[in-house]
């Protein structure tokens, strides 16, 4: 699994955050998406990497403006984990 953290630009408000989570879950095969416009984030989590030019392409049709994104392992942490 891999979470991905995206750079938006321009979300002002939940609405903007659906617009992004709902144009990621149309194009991508993905676990989760969750958009913070206050951080001007959305963190993916999907089993392999996704393409950067078509999430670029993506996010861009929407109206807001795609910066980049950071790439690292991710691991579901659950319940038992804290005892392991």
């Amino acid at each position: 699994m891999i979470k991905s953290t995206l750079n938006i630009e321009g979300m002002a408000c939940n609405m903007c955050e659906a617009h992004i989570q709902d144009a990621i879950r149309r194009n991508f095969n993905i676990k989760s998406v969750k958009a913070n416009h206050k951080k001007a984030i959305a963190e993916v989590i999907s089993e392999s990497e996704l393409d950067e030019n078509r999430l670029k392409e993506v996010i861009d049709a929407t109206g807001y403006k795609y910066n980049g994104m950071k790439k690292e392992p991710y691991e579901k942490k659950g319940l038992f984990s804290l005892f392991g």
